[in-house]
């Protein structure tokens, strides 16, 4: 069997949790996560991984935070006036919403805090600045 190589379409079963053990994803019980080795589709420390992988295989990688997410950066953390908030919603902290900047693009953000007229609205990736462990188990090539 020919190992895993830049460009192949592959199907990974995988488990993904936190250093301290804690799950944050998993494909169990669902079909296994299809995308091409080497092309940025995934993080790089995952997609590194599958690198050389042959069918069947398994394996565990831990992939710092700079081949997952990335480091929190504040300058992704903004403030944003509480008056200007959906009329038809109520703002609660955890809460997930999508914003757009000024050139039309979107992205996810989470309210972190709620004081007086103002809320901080957290852009990060939910899993920044950490470090991650993936079980994997290459299904198939192709």
């Amino acid at each position: 069997m020919e190992p895993v190589k830049k460009g192949d379409t592959v199907k990974v079963h995988y488990h993904g949790k936190l250093t301290d053990g804690t799950t944050f994803d998993s494909s169990e019980g669902r079909e296994p996560l299809a995308f091409t080795a080497g092309s940025g589709q995934v993080i790089v420390g995952f997609d590194n991984a599958v690198i050389g992988m042959t069918p069947g295989e398994k394996k565990t990688v831990n992939i710092p935070v700079a081949d997952a997410y990335g480091e929190r950066q504040e300058n992704m953390v903004l403030s944003f006036p509480v008056s200007e908030f959906p009329d038809d919603k109520t703002p609660e902290v955890g809460m997930e919403m999508q914003m757009s900047d000024n050139q039309g693009n979107i992205f996810a953000v989470v309210i972190t805090e709620i004081k007086d007229d103002m809320m901080k609205l957290d852009a990060n990736h939910p899993l920044a600045g950490m470090d991650l462990v993936f079980d994997l188990e290459l299904v198939a090539i192709g």
